[in-house]
C-alpha cells in the first residue's frame, strides 16, 4: 500500500533542519537561497515551484560540500585521489571529509524527501571528473602511418 505522507513546505523544511541541529543562513548564491550547514558542511538550498522538483519543496542549488574559508568547496575526482577545490585553493580530500560529505547528504536527502540514488547510496560522489589518463586526447595527432600503401615510387 501506498504510503501517504503530507508534502511540507519550503519554511516547514527549514524549521526541521533547525530541529536538527543544523544552521540555517540566508545565502547571496540565488534569490531566495538558503545555506543548510553542519559540522563543516554545506549546501545551498531554494524553494521548487510547482513541478519543478522531485516531489519536494526544496531544490539545490550547490551540491554538498566541505566549507573552505566560508565557500563551498566542489568535490574533483581525479582518477586516483579526490580533491576539494574552491576558487582559491585545492586540497586532496580526506576520508573523514568524503563520509561527513556522503552523511550530510543522506541527511539532507531525508529531510527534503528528495529520492536517494543507488549510486550516490554506495559513497561520495563527485562534482567533477578529470583523469589524467585523458589529459592531451583532444587535441588529434598526425594520421597514422600505413605501409600497405604505396607512395608514389612504385
Amino acid at each position: 500500500m501506498a504510503r501517504k505522507g503530507t508534502n511540507p513546505t519550503f519554511s516547514q523544511i527549514l524549521d526541521q533542519f533547525r530541529a536538527q541541529s543544523f544552521e540555517v543562513a540566508q545565502s547571496s548564491a540565488a534569490p531566495g537561497a538558503v545555506q543548510v550547514s553542519r559540522s563543516g558542511i554545506a549546501a545551498i538550498l531554494v524553494a521548487s515551484g510547482a513541478g519543478k522538483g522531485e516531489g519536494s519543496a526544496a531544490s539545490l542549488v550547490v551540491t554538498p560540500g566541505v566549507l573552505v574559508k566560508g565557500e563551498i568547496a566542489r568535490l574533483l575526482d581525479r582518477g586516483y585521489q579526490k580533491f576539494i577545490k574552491t576558487s582559491q585553493y585545492e586540497l586532496p580530500a580526506t576520508a573523514p571529509q568524503l563520509q561527513a560529505i556522503h552523511a550530510f547528504t543522506e541527511e539532507l536527502n531525508l529531510v527534503t524527501g528528495t529520492m536517494g540514488l543507488y549510486n550516490e547510496s554506495l559513497g561520495t560522489t563527485s562534482d567533477l571528473y578529470q583523469y589524467d589518463r585523458l589529459r592531451g586526447r583532444e587535441t588529434p595527432g598526425p594520421a597514422a602511418r600505413r605501409p600497405w600503401e604505396l607512395t608514389g615510387s612504385h
